[in-house]
């Protein structure tokens, strides 16, 4: 697998960012808040393994790490929990500004969106924190589909509410997961890792 392959086409029709490690610097400030939630119940989270589950809703983190653990899990208290977590470092986060910048070139020609596997409530705070809220007007995150990275469907949806093909948009990743879904979409793609 071609993990850092960059995409040319010939005429660029949309752009979509993923948000957590793409646009915004929010990777060390999520694996804090997760190991601050997992602390009492003394479950291990490496950091390679966070980084590996990139663009996984915090449910299915959850759930995954409690049933390896052998551990009865309230989801919902745990997932705000967490949540409450990273937005108490809110204040911390910065812009990735490689990628800002490629945004900030298409602002005003070319439709963009953002597709996260992130929840609506962080990811709107998330671009709020880094100023660019409002250059993205679609945002599709865990609550708009049923499957999620590495199944292609956030990234299609975003292409669906852009009005325009899968093979005519370009996406920015910084996960295996993420880029996975972009293939599985038919999009082109830059891993940002190799920026």
């Amino acid at each position: 697998m071609e993990w850092a392959r960059v995409c040319y086409v010939a005429a660029v029709h949309a752009l979509i960012f993923d948000c957590d490690g793409t646009l915004a610097d929010t990777m060390p400030a999520h694996y804090l808040a997760w190991l601050e939630i997992l602390r009492p119940y003394g479950i291990p989270f490496p950091e390679d393994r966070f980084y590996s589950m990139g663009g996984m809703p915090t449910t299915k983190i959850l759930e995954l790490l409690f049933a390896e653990a052998g551990k009865p899990l309230d989801v919902e208290r745990l997932c705000q929990a967490k949540e409450d977590a990273f937005l108490a470092r809110i204040g911390e986060i910065r812009p990735i500004e490689k990628v800002v910048a490629v945004a900030r070139a298409g602002l005003h020609n070319t439709p963009m969106a953002v597709a996260s596997g992130g929840y609506r409530q962080l990811v709107d705070k998330t671009l709020q924190q880094i100023g660019v809220l409002e250059w993205f007007p679609v945002r599709v995150t865990a609550e708009d589909t049923v499957r999620h990275k590495p199944e292609p469907d956030v990234f299609l949806e975003a292409a669906r509410r852009l009005g325009v093909k899968p093979s005519d948009c370009v996406v920015y990743e910084d996960t295996d997961l993420g880029i996975e879904a972009a293939r599985r979409a038919g999009m082109c793609w830059v891993d940002i890792r190799t920026l």
